[in-house]
C-alpha cells in the first residue's frame, strides 16, 4: 500500500485539526510532534498500517502482549531497527486506541491477554525504548519519541478533544457525527 500524499486533503484535514487541538486547548504547541500524530491518524485509516506487526505466518496482530511476544520471531537486519519498529508501532497503537477509542480497550480487554495490560504505561515506555534506539539523525528522531512518551498523557487528552469536535458541532472539529477511522 502506498502512502498518502503530503498534499492529500485527508492529511491537511487531519494536520489542521491535531495542529488546532493540539495548540490551542491542550497547550502543545510542538509542530513536529502535532505533524507526527496527524500523520499517525492519516496512516491508521487504513487497516494494514494500524495492524502493521504480523507474526511468521502473517497474521496480523491486534494485541499489544502478543506484539511484545512476537518481536523476537523476526529476522530485521539488526535487532536494533526491529526493536525500534515494534517499539514504536506499540507506541502508535496505543496512542491511537487509548486516545481515540478507550471504550474499545476496555471491551476488547475481557477477552484478550491485553487484559493485564496497562495502555498508557506501555505507550509511554515503548516511545521511551524507542527514543533510547534512536538518534537525532533518525527518522523520526530520538527526541521525539522522547517527546511523546513525556506528553502521551497530554497527547490522549488532545486525541480525545478531536474525537468530541468529530461527534459533534464543534466548529473546531470535523463535525457532524463519527468519523470512522
Amino acid at each position: 500500500m502506498e502512502p498518502i500524499r503530503d498534499d492529500h486533503a485527508l492529511r491537511q484535514l487531519f494536520a489542521g485539526l491535531v495542529e488546532h487541538t493540539f495548540c490551542s486547548e491542550v497547550g502543545m504547541c510542538n509542530p513536529k510532534l502535532t505533524d507526527y500524530v496527524a500523520g499517525l491518524l492519516v496512516d491508521f485509516t487504513h487497516i494494514d498500517r494500524l495492524n502493521a506487526v504480523r507474526n511468521a505466518q502473517g497474521k496480523r496482530l491486534d494485541q499489544i502482549a502478543t506484539m511484545l511476544a512476537i518481536a523476537t520471531e523476526d529476522m530485521p537486519a539488526s535487532p536494533s531497527d526491529r526493536d525500534k519498529k515494534m517499539y514504536r508501532q506499540i507506541g502508535d497503537y496505543t496512542l491511537f486506541w487509548a486516545g481515540l477509542y478507550p471504550e474499545q480497550i476496555r471491551r476488547a480487554r475481557k477477552q484478550r491477554s491485553d487484559v493485564l495490560l496497562d495502555y498508557v504505561n506501555q505507550g509511554k515506555r515503548s516511545y521511551a525504548i524507542a527514543s533510547e534506539l534512536s538518534d537525532d539523525d533518525s527518522n523520526p528522531p530520538a527526541w521525539l519519541f522522547r517527546d511523546l512518551s513525556d506528553d502521551f498523557e497530554y497527547c490522549l487528552y488532545g486525541l480525545g478533544l478531536l474525537r468530541k469536535g468529530w461527534r459533534s458541532d464543534n466548529p473546531g472539529g470535523a463535525g457532524g457525527g463519527d468519523l470512522i477511522l
